[in-house]
């Protein structure tokens, strides 16, 4: 495979996309290829343009030259990155890597929106297409470079997860479409003096804008806070429960600060009972080996829980029960009896964690700890309750 070649022969130790050095160079490599095919196929398809006086094929040569300047932003996207942390920056600048994405992406829609006007004018003012067979098959083989340079974008974007060169990948392949419609435009040409050429550049046009459209889209998600992937949270967990005495973890909370590049908080429960030296020794060697394990920053608080305490058996069974009658509650944690004041009910603490998706116009949280205190009161009316609402970040 060329793509493997390419690799084998520009980067050293390719496959450790672990390192840095080796994912910069990789992206780096993706930007240079990039510009370098993106700039011949421009080269070719103004010539032929030119010479066949197509309006299509001028547009596609020119998102062409957009996408070598994509290729470009893709490359000060990866070196910016790649900067060390700094005051003003103390978690780093990886998501100068998402930044960069989303410059590509508006600058496909400015591409777009320019031959959407330039395509109406040849509407309007229709000129004659000549159909020369060299120029068309200059045409055909700008089609194969472009399915081969958005293969190679997905390999390289799938190989060191970057979202630029993933977006290079889509933006390729449209342009594998909207090239073969001025193909097909071209060749229409020989046989009817219909003005397809305008037409077709309208839909070179619109597939440029939806390309642009869906990359701002996949591109602004990470920006935003997007939720981290199921897979993540799944190692996250399983990884601290196969340690000794933890038992349960919840509020887990992932911040996303370039790919690569999370923080990571979460609650682990852990017996009442047990030595604190001995259990800060065991949850200090989880979060170091799940860090280095997951390529995270994994910081972890301990939630002490009594599993002896037969008055808390009780009320975590009557909490269960009350639950389960409230679909947008998933869980609770971190249920204790404290004693009052003097002459004052004990207070019974817990939080649940409420899934936002399922609350519908008449649940808030007043109204979920509402309906809980009534329910419970019936239960337990020697208790208060001081309940707090969580919400699932994932």
């Amino acid at each position: 495979m060329l793509s493997e070649i390419l690799i084998k022969v520009f980067i050293k130790n390719a496959e450790d996309v672990t390192d840095k050095k080796v994912r910069g160079n990789l992206g780096y490599l993706g930007g240079f290829v990039g510009i370098v095919v993106n700039l011949l196929l421009f080269s070719i398809k103004l010539t032929v343009g030119l010479i066949v006086t197509s309006i299509a094929v001028i547009a596609d040569a020119f998102n062409n030259l957009s996408d070598a300047a994509s290729s470009i932003v893709t490359i000060l996207g990866f070196k910016i990155s790649k900067m060390p942390a700094d005051k003003e920056h103390p978690f780093g600048h990886g998501r100068m890597e998402y930044i960069s994405a989303l410059i590509v992406a508006f600058m496909v829609m400015l591409v777009g929106m320019q031959f959407v006007k330039s395509s109406f004018e040849r509407i309007l003012n229709p000129e004659k297409v000549t159909f020369e067979l060299i120029p068309f098959l200059l045409l055909v083989v700008s089609i194969l470079l472009k399915v081969w340079l958005s293969i190679f974008n997905r390999y390289m974007g799938n190989k060191i997860n970057s979202s630029a060169l993933k977006a290079a990948s889509v933006d390729a392949l449209g342009d594998v479409f909207t090239s073969s419609c001025v193909v097909l435009s071209l060749l229409a040409a020989k046989y009817t003096d219909f003005p397809i050429d305008g037409y077709a550049g309208i839909v070179v046009a619109l597939v440029i804008l939806y390309s642009g459209f869906s990359l701002i889209k996949e591109t602004i998600s990470p920006l935003l806070g997007e939720a981290p992937s199921p897979e993540l949270v799944e190692s996250i967990n399983s990884s601290l429960l196969s340690y000794d005495y933890i038992t349960g973890v919840h509020d887990l909370i992932i911040h996303n600060y370039g790919v690569g590049k999370f923080m990571a908080t979460i609650h682990a429960e852990i017996p009442a009972d047990i030595n604190i030296l001995k259990i800060h020794n065991i949850v200090d060697k989880a979060e170091r080996e799940i860090s280095k394990k997951l390529g995270i920053m994994l910081f972890i608080h301990m939630d002490p829980v009594s599993n002896d305490n037969e008055e808390e058996k009780i009320a975590r069974n009557s909490v269960h029960r009350t639950i389960s009658s409230i679909p947008c509650i998933k869980s609770f944690h971190d249920l204790r009896v404290v004693e009052g004041g003097e002459g004052e009910k004990k207070n019974l603490i817990f939080d649940v964690v409420v899934d936002s998706l399922s609350m519908n116009k008449t649940s808030n949280e007043d109204t979920i700890k509402e309906d809980l205190q009534i329910n419970l009161t019936k239960l337990h009316p020697d208790y208060n309750f001081i309940i707090t609402i969580d919400y699932q970040f994932y």
